[in-house]
């Protein structure tokens, strides 16, 4: 039985975006709101409460537009910060409109060739990415790399992040070979502009394991998801979400190597960590439940599959709501679960709901 797991990257991207001017009298008090409300959404931003985050990040957007003017480079970085929150809860279509005005402003506000633009353009093409519209994203990518090359030169970590993100998309399209070299030029930048032991090498360097591991480059993979983890967790603390994902990628790789017993291990050890650090019924532990479900699946576990979906399902109707899109991959396994365990009945009824989601999208 074929695992259905999907490979999990770590994807360096601006997210939230940061932009000031200088004012007086009662706009200056209009700065400060909205300096506050920036600060509140970049902590709901790193505590992954993206839901929470969208009637901040629209306040936000009010109060630029009323204190800028709706064509400020301020603006365009509260349309990007609420376009990442519809984002990251699965509103595409409503992200898409956002990120292109953003760019459309940023573009009119400061030149083609800012670095506000290419953070626009990055995030863009990560929405484009993750919907898998690979042919979108590529070209907001590479302008984003000349933009931040011209701009801040070939070393600075910013253009570090470029490059990552087009090796992404292109381990995405199972592009090995072009994607290995963007991520140790990104890892040999962050070395030289970071330090060794900072979380973006880490990131980085899990990233280039992903790719080994699916390559089937396993002895390769291994020191690298190792070191990862061991900088995140002296960097960034043990219950640290991307502490989390680095158990759940390394579990996938003793998968792949056929050490079920120690993935076994590590995936219920990335459960535990987010249940302690987001509780037991944030989408946080989505990701671990899906990989968990995938690998009893695999090991033809079904009766260890089947609660742990309809947990993870049960998570993603609470935080994305019944009708989004986002469901689709759960169903999707959940009804294979139902289909292979003589429940024909319940497998179709997920099946025409996928349909229905699909259709809406």
């Amino acid at each position: 039985m074929k695992n259905k797991s999907a490979r999990r990257f770590i994807g360096l991207f601006p997210g939230l975006l940061f932009c000031t001017i200088i004012l007086t009298g009662n706009l200056a008090a209009q700065q400060t709101q909205w300096n506050a409300l920036n600060q509140q959404l970049a902590d709901l931003y790193s505590r992954g409460r993206y839901a929470e985050g969208i009637p901040v990040g629209a306040e936000a957007l009010k109060i630029a537009e009323a204190t800028f003017g709706t064509e400020h480079p301020n603006t365009a970085t509260s349309l990007n910060n609420l376009a990442e929150m519809y984002r990251l809860t699965g509103r595409f279509a409503e992200a898409k409109s956002l990120y292109q005005r953003a760019l459309r402003v940023a573009e009119g506000s400061l030149g083609a060739d800012s670095p506000l633009v290419a953070s626009a353009l990055t995030n863009l093409a990560e929405m484009y990415r993750m919907q898998e519209d690979f042919s979108n994203a590529e070209p907001l990518y590479r302008r984003a790399i000349v933009i931040r090359e011209q701009f801040l030169g070939p070393e600075h970590p910013d253009l570090a992040q470029s490059l990552n993100n087009l090796a992404l998309l292109y381990a995405a399209q199972q592009r090995g070979d072009d994607a290995e070299p963007l991520y140790q030029r990104a890892l040999g930048i962050y070395r030289k502009a970071l330090s060794e032991d900072h979380p973006l090498v880490a990131a980085t360097m899990n990233n280039l394991a992903e790719l080994y591991r699916a390559q089937g480059k396993f002895a390769l993979a291994e020191p690298l998801y190792q070191r990862a983890l061991a900088i995140d967790q002296a960097k960034l603390g043990p219950d640290h979400p991307t502490v989390i994902m680095n158990l759940n990628n390394q579990a996938l790789l003793y998968n792949a190597e056929k050490r079920p017993e120690e993935a076994e291990r590590l995936f219920l050890k990335s459960l535990a960590t987010a249940e302690r650090a987001f509780g037991a019924e944030h989408n946080a532990l989505l990701r671990t439940l899906g990989n968990l479900a995938g690998f009893y699946e695999e090991q033809e576990r079904l009766a260890d599959a089947e609660p742990v979906l309809q947990r993870a399902l049960r998570i993603a109707e609470k935080s994305y709501g019944k009708d989004s899109p986002v469901l689709s991959g759960v169903l999707e396994t959940l009804a294979r679960i139902y289909k292979e365990t003589g429940r024909a009945d319940e497998a179709n009824a997920l099946q025409q709901r996928v349909k229905k989601l699909s259709a809406s999208r």
